[in-house]
């Protein structure tokens, strides 16, 4: 059975959102009240660095995308992935720290 190009970015797109799910879980964890200062930067790091791993992860899926569709291996599913990661982290972080 062979993967059709609009199967392939389907799989980016989900690949991406479970990514910004796991990345979102992780930074409500390892963020507490006593380090406000750094927060943001530690935000932005680990949202780069598990967008890069979804890139690389993407190039290896769509091996077979028209050299035309390249540019959607990097942009198909971003938004789910940035708003996954914003709204676990505040899940995660409220549940944690909440009560406070």
């Amino acid at each position: 059975m062979k993967l059709s190009r609009l199967e392939q970015l389907d799989r980016i797109y989900y690949m991406r959102a479970i990514l910004g799910i796991i990345a979102g879980v992780i930074l409500g964890v390892a963020l507490n009240p006593s380090n406000r200062g750094l927060a943001l930067q530690f935000i932005v790091l680990i949202g780069f660095i598990f967008y890069i791993i979804s890139y690389i992860a993407a190039k290896k899926i769509g091996t077979r995308v028209k050299s035309e569709e390249k540019r959607k291996l990097a942009t198909s599913g971003i938004f789910p992935f940035i708003f996954l990661l914003l709204m676990f982290m505040i899940l995660v972080y409220t549940g944690l720290h909440g009560n406070r």
